[in-house]
């Protein structure tokens, strides 16, 4: 009698602790699971693959400073050269001695579009192509001013990103298993508080990006160059050398395939301004401290159940392979208080 009572508590506590274990996914066995989503190998791998890719566009706006240590022999070949200091004396520089200058205006609107990839959650990588308008203000250094008249452009560039993933939900999971790890798998009020925390939604995403790419002038208008019948030629020009830009991309989704983000960083390039006969050009740094904000869309991987009848609303299996029940805009698991 007291073997059947112990192999009946020992079943219990069997099919009590597989319960626990599917619902809280200890072993991994929902998140490790290679659902075939398609009927196809060579389709499934394609699916799979699609998945990791994503479309995104943002729009913002941002403060860009221009900089030079100017120096040349004839600055009369300069629109600041019809300027003196408040003294009356001539400039007096060398290239020894340059003139620092620096000035800076307004950049609005820009906006990006582009694609990325997600690389097991750990890296990012995407590119895509962007455009921004900017005025110039002039440079000011000591008692000068270097005059742009009121110039303005717009740029055209291609540009690639990677990204650092930082913090998300699975790295929240394992910090919270550190914070925990000095209790006992014993002590069931600490443990079941820390299931609770572990299976809470976390739909935030920090990522520390790179940025690199190629940019094209489109257009530079300086009203002093725009007179006569002869084709404009602009004097502003974008250096040879590719710009590079580091910022913070802050994500947060809003279902397993739509995101919002916002992207807060800094661009740093280098332009050149001829002299008005062209003989000679100054070297410009500029910075650009810009702030967007954007949508992403990652491509659902998981065909849309069309079965008639069928009115699951998660992922679920037909004849073995997998399908969505929901829109790419709700959650495709949702829990309680997720059902909308």
């Amino acid at each position: 009698m007291n073997f059947k009572k112990l192999t009946i508590l020992f079943i219990l506590c069997f099919g009590v602790t597989l319960v626990f274990a599917q619902e809280d996914d200890i072993f991994g066995i929902s998140s490790k699971a290679k659902n075939q989503k398609s009927e196809s190998g060579l389709g499934n791998v394609a699916r799979n693959v699609l998945e990791m890719f994503s479309a995104e566009i943002s729009g913002g706006g941002g403060y860009q400073q221009f900089g030079t240590s100017f120096y040349s022999a004839n600055t009369n070949l300069y629109p600041f050269a019809r300027y003196q200091n408040f003294d009356g004396d001539p400039l007096d520089i060398s290239e020894e001695n340059p003139l620092e200058m620096k000035g800076g205006d307004w950049v609005f609107p820009n906006w990006n579009g582009g694609v990325r990839i997600n690389l097991f959650n750990l890296l990012t990588i995407g590119g895509g192509f962007g455009q921004e308008w900017g005025n110039l203000a002039p440079m000011q250094g000591g008692d000068y001013q270097f005059d742009f008249e009121g110039a303005t452009y717009q740029a055209n560039k291609l540009y690639g990103t990677v990204g650092l993933v930082l913090y998300d939900a699975s790295r929240r999971r394992a910090f919270l298993n550190w914070r925990y790890r000095n209790y006992s798998s014993s002590n069931l009020y600490m443990m079941s508080e820390l299931r609770q925390r572990a299976r809470q939604n976390y739909p935030w995403r920090f990522i520390f990006e790179a940025e690199f790419g190629k940019l094209n002038l489109k257009k530079a208008y300086d009203p002093i160059l725009d007179v006569g019948p002869e084709p404009y030629v602009s004097r502003l020009a974008v250096s040879d050398k590719n710009y590079y830009g580091l910022g913070l991309r802050i994500e947060r989704d809003f279902s397993d395939y739509t995101k919002v983000f916002v992207k807060g960083g800094a661009d740093f390039r280098k332009f050149t301004y001829a002299a008005s006969d062209f003989t000679e050009v100054q070297n410009l740094d500029q910075q650009v401290y810009a702030m967007q904000v954007g949508l992403a869309v990652r491509f659902p991987g998981t065909k849309k159940c069309k079965i008639v009848g069928c009115g699951v609303v998660m992922k679920h299996m037909h004849n073995g392979i997998e399908y969505r029940g929901s829109g790419i805009f709700n959650f495709q698991d949702r829990k309680v208080g997720q059902w909308y």
